[in-house]
């Protein structure tokens, strides 16, 4: 298993919480999301959503630090979730598949996923830089991607939103620069 891959599962969280509405507000929600990974699953309760919504929360903080160029901050806020979500190694194999590397195979679902999405995390930082973690700069997205571009230059989730984007940063470039007005003095009465 490439450890870095696990760095999609924040991904994948953050993202349930969008504009348009929170995709993990019930189990169901929780169910969907756990879907696409088979090594996450098990029963769920109404804690492990609750849990869930708040390693939301903190994922989506250390995105947002990242992206705002506070990288002291995101890298607490990522060595916290390590501290409180200890990745436990084990070599597996399966399906065929050589001798490897998973994490975490006991324990609840959250406590799985937050171990697992914060060593990708911090294994796609170690080899790539902060600067990847990004936030979707289109007016009222705030849905995070890691930037895989050869110049760091993503800005945008998806290429939905950076056709949404693109007018409103071209009218930005065209506007005129707009310079502060200062009062002028005015001459005193009488004196």
């Amino acid at each position: 298993m490439d450890l870095a891959s696990y760095a999609d599962l924040a991904v994948d969280l953050v993202n349930t919480q969008r504009p348009d509405g929170d995709t993990l507000r019930s189990l169901d929600g929780l169910h969907e999301l756990l879907a696409g990974h088979p090594h996450l699953g098990g029963r769920i309760s109404h804690r492990d959503l609750d849990a869930m919504r708040g390693l939301r929360g903190q994922l989506r903080a250390v995105f947002v630090s990242a992206a705002g160029g506070d990288e002291e901050d995101a890298i607490d806020r990522l060595n916290t979730l390590l501290i409180q979500h200890p990745v436990h190694p084990q070599v597996s194999g399966h399906d065929g598949q050589r001798w490897h590397l998973h994490i975490n195979e006991g324990g609840s679902v959250p406590d799985r996923f937050a171990a697992r999405a914060a060593m990708g995390l911090a294994v796609t930082i170690a080899d790539r830089g902060l600067e990847r973690l990004g936030v979707c700069a289109a007016d009222g997205c705030g849905r995070v991607f890691f930037d895989t571009t050869a110049n760091r230059s993503r800005r945008y989730c998806s290429a939905h939103c950076a056709r949404r984007g693109a007018p409103s940063a071209a009218a930005a470039q065209r506007r005129p620069a707009r310079t502060p007005v200062t009062a002028r003095a005015q001459p005193r009465a009488g004196g």
